[in-house]
């Protein structure tokens, strides 16, 4: 489970939507696809068509995960911080109802305005 004291995901780069396929395929409910996928260096996060889901890749040999589901009706509220000059890492920050606040951490590769819009159609 996320740890919503320190819940931060950072340094995701985008990877192939099938990327996590054989991991959550099992998981995802009829009709769920995955829209989008992002990596840091072992962990992960995947946007669904119904929720987006957190992989923490645990120990050494990383076959522990913890996976989560944050479904979209119960984000709250979203705000994003994006790119700069200096600063080449966008922010997104979710507000879940009853759960707290997650941060995600994106890579200049990362196109935040169509994260935004993929979250936007889901929540409102």
């Amino acid at each position: 489970m996320i740890d919503f004291n320190n819940s931060a995901y950072l340094k995701l780069r985008p990877v192939d939507r099938g990327s996590f396929s054989a991991l959550l395929g099992p998981m995802l409910v009829e009709g769920e696809t995955i829209l989008s996928a992002f990596q840091t260096v072992r962990d992960g996060v995947v946007f669904t068509t119904k929720r987006i889901i957190a992989i923490n890749i645990q120990g050494i040999t990383g076959k522990k995960k913890d996976i989560t589901s944050l479904p979209y009706s119960k984000i709250q509220c979203f705000s994003v911080e994006t790119a700069g000059t200096l600063d080449l890492d966008s922010e997104l920050d979710l507000y879940f109802s009853g759960l707290g606040k997650v941060r995600f951490e994106f890579t200049a590769q990362a196109n935040v305005a169509e994260i935004c819009r993929m979250i936007g159609q889901q929540v409102l």
